[in-house]
């Protein structure tokens, strides 16, 4: 969106006719001030939501309805029972809120059709982008010593947490911090929602993921991203592209990424039965992470004191680590004898998922996301998501021999399991659904099918035949491969929709001619970064809860565009 734009939609939100009482005349009685109770709430309150900038654009917001005193007292009620009891009835604290929540209207994007373009880019501009994209990643590993990754908050909120959905985070969740942000961030999606200020807070934009233009963003690192910057230099040095000094320089940030991802990060935690496992926690701790002073302190206000392991962090490190050819102990662990602890059986442990966002899904066979630290927290209480299932499927098949998967049962069947739960999925059209998924876009689920999917023809056959005897893999081919080419490269696409279609199609081994729209939009789109890279951040993965809270970055779209190109490169010229 251009300066124009924004201009025009503070204007409109400045000067609006204040129609009912603001968030500020709801919440200042109860939280400003030197309230009593839980102090987390109204830190929580000034910090996010009273900040001076925000308090200029939201002052005009109002609520017509909350102009009848019952409302506005059943409200305040709610969040006074918030802040002084010591074990709030959640359900009824937040269902005020709820019903606010659901006289709202979000919906997720559709872009407009567009014609199918033949026409495909020289190989030397596809060439160029791949240099141009691995040149951002190691300059910018050599200016900060990392490769850095931002959060940026939305707070409009998103379109699948409606009403209902606040009642089971507020349910589900443990943290007391994260309820209270929860709460707090909902009431104010509902006054932004219904006022002009929702202009400036969710302008449009082109293509699916959401390019993260909001102008304050946290800088940080996790292992679950450097997993990925891995993959990304790995691809880059395999392309034949890199000089000699630029493969030098890959290998040394590969090395370094490695060892923050299993050393730096590792954390040990209990299995079945009270085996200890090494994991990757989610933030290894500070100074690590590499946030400001600054935003360190607000990730602590907002209530994000805790962080714990997670399944998916776990699998994408090791598997990059045992991509770059670590040795290290860590990946000599069958972590599908882990897995299976967090794995769902209807009727059996489906209490483990205590935040059900998307139970529209059949949840039998999937793993779960969090994971227990040995102080047994789990502030996030549990949910379960589609492409953390995927990620642990391929991370099996790079070590099937180590893991003897095929030689014991017990994994074997961990693995049947998953692959039945993506079949449902697929069968259903379920996984085309962004409701379904927790962290992530459709699109992304179906870039990160194409790279399992890789890693599962790379078994010999009769490993396969094993694996999948049904022939379940193929089916989910079909289905994702539908849904790239009927659906998300048949409408207007960004850039970082154009990488995650190139590495679905790449690793699908869909025909070289489809590539096309993808290749123009990247090729076209060339510059659009500005001083920060060759392309904009956009949305890699996101929270649903508190609010929308995007993670991506300039390096995280260099590092999908140079992985997209460099399969899409591997079809055009070797046919692989």
């Amino acid at each position: 969106m251009s300066f124009h734009y924004f201009a025009g939609a503070a204007c409109r939100a400045l000067t609006a006719r204040k129609d009912g009482p603001s968030i500020y005349d709801v919440c200042d009685p109860v939280l400003s001030g030197t309230p009593g109770g839980d102090p987390h709430l109204a830190k929580f309150y000034k910090t996010a939501l009273g900040n001076p900038a925000l308090r200029i654009l939201l002052r005009r917001a109002g609520l017509p309805e909350l102009r009848d005193e019952g409302m506005l007292s059943r409200l305040r009620a709610a969040l006074t029972q918030a802040r002084d009891e010591v074990e709030p009835d959640w359900a009824a604290v937040g269902q005020p809120i709820a019903d606010l929540v659901d006289g709202i209207a979000l919906d997720h994007p559709r872009p407009p059709p567009v014609p199918f373009t033949a026409a495909m880019p020289q190989s030397a501009q596809i060439d160029g982008v791949i240099r141009d994209c691995a040149q951002h990643l190691l300059g910018s590993y050599r200016k900060n010593g990392f490769l850095p990754t931002y959060a940026a908050f939305n707070l409009i909120g998103d379109p699948d947490v409606r009403g209902r959905e606040l009642i089971m985070a507020l349910t589900g969740l443990n943290a007391r911090g994260y309820k209270n942000s929860s709460l707090l961030f909902n009431l104010a999606r509902v006054f932004i929602a219904r006022s002009p200020a929702r202009a400036v807070v969710n302008p449009p934009w082109k293509g699916i993921a959401e390019p993260m233009w909001e102008p304050v963003q946290i800088r940080h690192r996790s292992a679950y991203y450097d997993a990925f910057f891995i993959e990304a230099l790995l691809s880059f040095v395999q392309t034949g592209l890199a000089s000699p000094a630029d493969k030098i320089a890959a290998e040394r940030a590969i090395a370094d990424m490695v060892d923050f991802c299993v050393n730096i990060s590792r954390e040990e935690v209990e299995g079945l039965g009270g085996a200890r496992f090494n994991v990757i926690t989610a933030l290894a701790p500070a100074p690590h992470p590499r946030f400001s002073r600054y935003f360190a302190q607000i990730k602590q206000d907002l209530g994000f004191g805790i962080y714990v392991p997670d399944c998916d962090t776990t699998a994408c490190s090791i598997s990059a680590a045992t991509q770059a050819g670590c040795l290290d102990a860590i990946i000599d662990q069958p972590l599908l004898d882990f897995y299976a602890g967090y794995q769902v059986r209807a009727g059996v442990n489906e209490p483990r998922v205590t935040v059900p966002l998307n139970d529209n899904i059949d949840y039998e066979g999937g793993v779960a996301t969090w994971i227990d630290n040995l102080a047994g927290e789990r502030p996030y209480g549990n949910d379960l998501d589609p492409t953390l299932n995927l990620d642990i499927l391929e991370v099996s098949f790079r070590n099937l021999e180590r893991w003897k998967v095929l030689e014991t049962p017990s994994r074997l069947a961990t693995v049947h399991r998953i692959i039945g739960f993506q079949k449902r999925l697929a069968a259903s059209g379920a996984f085309a659904n962004p409701r379904s998924h927790i962290y992530y876009l459709p699109e992304l689920y179906s870039a990160y099918f194409g790279r399992c999917y890789a890693a599962f023809l790379a078994l010999p056959l009769s490993a396969q035949a094993a694996i999948d005897p049904a022939g379940d893999f193929d089916f989910i081919r079909h289905r994702v491969l539908s849904y790239i080419k009927g659906e998300l490269m048949a409408a207007e696409m960004n850039v970082f929709d154009a990488a995650l279609a190139l590495i679905a199609l790449g690793h699908l081994g869909a025909d070289p001619r489809a590539f096309a729209p993808a290749l123009n939009v990247i090729v076209a789109s060339l510059g659009e970064g500005g001083r920060r890279g060759p392309f904009r951040a956009y949305e890699w993965n996101k929270m649903k809860t508190p609010t929308r809270i995007l993670v991506g970055g300039p390096e995280v779209t260099s590092a999908f565009v140079l992985m997209g190109l460099a399969v899409a490169r591997r079809r055009i010229v070797n046919g692989e």
